[in-house]
């Protein structure tokens, strides 16, 4: 056979007497675990080229076709349901067809996915999701029952019971599951199978554990598996990226700057062998996004404003003019993330130096982010009359983007609430109405605060960095104080996923803080923790945010030197 991808050493002895039908199934299987779901099917049907009579193999396909955890039935557009839905289905019956020559488990399986396509063509949303969803995870439970120590049947039920409420696992402020999340019962299962040795070498179970605990009140305890998990499928990026949803959880930016370049080089093997339009530029973009963001909370301006360039680089025109599915409202939402990054280090120069986007209709977020940027960065160079000016250019370019366009689990409009109120507060703060300023800025925190959970947050740069600095410039310093101090996880304030450990930026702040309350003790011990933050940064640090007058990128810091890209 030619040469392929290398996806590791996990397969699955299946009823085929085609090898080579093997070896695409279980290539096929592999990227399915990595969510790389058309390769998938491009490998079941290989396995089909091979072997016609291949049940698992028609399995797979329709398996593939289907929903998951970033793409719930939801997500699928009329098209993709009318083109998805009658293709998964004549998959499946056609595996129930040949299932008399497959092994005990495998027709379990295939019985179990025709409860996810039980017909041919797309019923209402409340049946694909309520029903169709519950009746495969119910069909699941039954198959994990009589075949409890097949590790495939584990990662499948587990997905099962994590698709009737993805992203919506955990209560957040409680830890508890979520309303109608079977999430307990999957780390149940999950948790049983990782008490054996096989466990920790396949893939799909290990991500599916990842994908579990991170919005939990305890990520940490996923974090061994996440570490087994980085390079055991060397060719699958998505792969190398999970694991460090939870590094930025536990505060470990330098670990998610590294393994996220790691699967942005996988990612640019796929992209060499397939090119970028497919679904999957999406997760090529997300890993990108996770680099910039993990690069912003390190202080690492080089590394942030580098992955900026690739991404931008790695979502051409073309993809976003596709209609079905519709790639703009998936993607376009990535492109505003030069902002993000500007701000965070005060590059105010050459913020006001972005053009705005020729098309912008196609990119109605890049253009309304623009235009928030240049207001933030006219309000923080004392030019107050051009602030205000982009501001209203702010809000009628808000006003164009429509409610399909999705920053993963957030929906754009949402993202830009936050933008117009930390616009709002940073222009009043320049016009010296302080108190209106702040409450503009309590706002942009309970809108940022109230988002939907996701993996980078929806708004990158945590609110209350800006809030804190300008406290603390007007001397509210106990106030600011406690406002670093839910931010660095150090008291109950906010839930763990709201919460930003050991960032350079809020540790900052805080030291600052007891430094002029007089708690030196708390300060000392706080200062070995920002000594080493600052040590990886590359810009001198001397505020939670640039916003803060004086604070500048030429400051100098207690740091000697940079190591951005080492």
């Amino acid at each position: 056979m030619e040469s392929y991808f290398d996806l590791g050493t996990h397969g699955r002895p299946c009823t085929t007497t085609s090898a080579e039908a093997q070896t695409w199934f279980d290539r096929g299987l592999v990227w399915a675990y990595a969510f790389n779901h058309e390769e998938a099917v491009l490998c079941f049907e290989q396995a089909l080229g091979a072997d016609p009579s291949f049940a698992l193999a028609h399995w797979g396909v329709a398996y593939a076709l289907g929903p998951n955890y970033n793409k719930p039935w939801e997500a699928f557009d009329g098209d993709e349901l009318a083109s998805a839905v009658p293709r998964a289905h004549r998959a499946v019956v056609a595996a129930v067809k040949l299932d008399t020559h497959a092994s005990p488990v495998e027709q379990a399986l295939i019985a179990a996915l025709l409860h996810r396509y039980p017909q041919a063509s797309a019923g209402s949303e409340l049946e694909l999701g309520d029903v169709w969803n519950a009746g495969y995870a119910d069909a699941m439970g039954g198959v994990h029952q009589r075949f409890p120590d097949d590790l495939d049947v584990v990662t499948l039920y587990a997905d099962a019971l994590m698709n009737l409420t993805p992203w919506q696992l955990w209560d957040l402020r409680t830890g508890e599951p979520a309303p109608g999340s079977r999430a307990a019962e999957a780390r149940q299962v999950l948790e049983s199978a990782l008490e054996r040795a096989e466990a920790w070498e396949h893939p799909g179970l290990l991500h599916m554990y990842v994908h579990l605990m991170e919005m939990s009140r305890v990520p940490e305890v996923a974090l061994r598996a996440a570490d087994r998990l980085r390079g055991l499928v060397p060719d699958a990026g998505h792969l190398h990226h999970m694991p460090t949803h939870l590094d930025v959880l536990c505060g470990d930016y330098r670990r998610a700057i590294a393994s996220n370049t790691e699967a942005i080089a996988a990612d640019n093997r796929f992209v060499a062998r397939r090119g970028a339009m497919n679904f999957y530029t999406l997760y090529r973009s997300h890993d990108h996004h996770f680099r910039i963001y993990a690069a912003m909370f390190a202080g690492q301006s080089v590394v942030a404003l580098d992955s900026v360039r690739e991404l931008e680089e790695s979502i051409p025109a073309e993809l976003l003019r596709v209609q079905s599915p519709p790639m703009a409202d998936w993607l376009e939402g990535f492109l505003a993330m030069r902002v993000h990054a500007l701000i965070r280090f005060g590059r105010w120069d050459d913020v006001l130096n972005l053009p705005l986007p020729e098309d912008t209709g196609l990119y109605c977020v890049t253009t309304a982010m623009t235009h928030y940027a240049r207001g933030v960065a006219l309000a923080a160079t004392g030019r107050i009359d051009a602030a205000a000016d982009e501001q209203a250019l702010f809000a009628a370019a808000v006003a164009r983007v429509p409610g399909t366009r999705m920053l993963f689990n957030n929906t754009c409009l949402d993202i830009l609430a936050v933008a117009g109120e930390m616009l709002a507060g940073e222009l009043e703060y320049r016009r010296g109405h302080h108190d209106v300023a702040f409450a503009h800025l309590r706002r942009s925190i309970e809108l940022d605060d109230a988002l939907p959970y996701d993996e980078p947050w929806g708004w990158m740069q945590p609110t209350r960095h800006a809030y804190g600095a300008l406290l603390l410039e007007q001397g509210h310093i106990e106030e600011a104080c406690a406002i670093y101090a839910a931010d660095l996880g150090y008291d109950e304030t906010l839930p763990r996923a709201q919460q930003h450990p050991g960032n350079v930026w809020a540790l900052h702040g805080y030291h600052e803080c007891l430094q002029r309350l007089g708690r030196d003790g708390e300060a000392r011990i706080v200062r070995r923790q920002l000594d080493l933050a600052l040590a990886v940064a590359d810009v001198p640090i001397s505020a939670s945010c640039f916003c803060r007058m004086g604070a500048s990128t030429t400051d100098t810091g207690p740091t000697d030197g940079f190591c951005a890209t080492s």
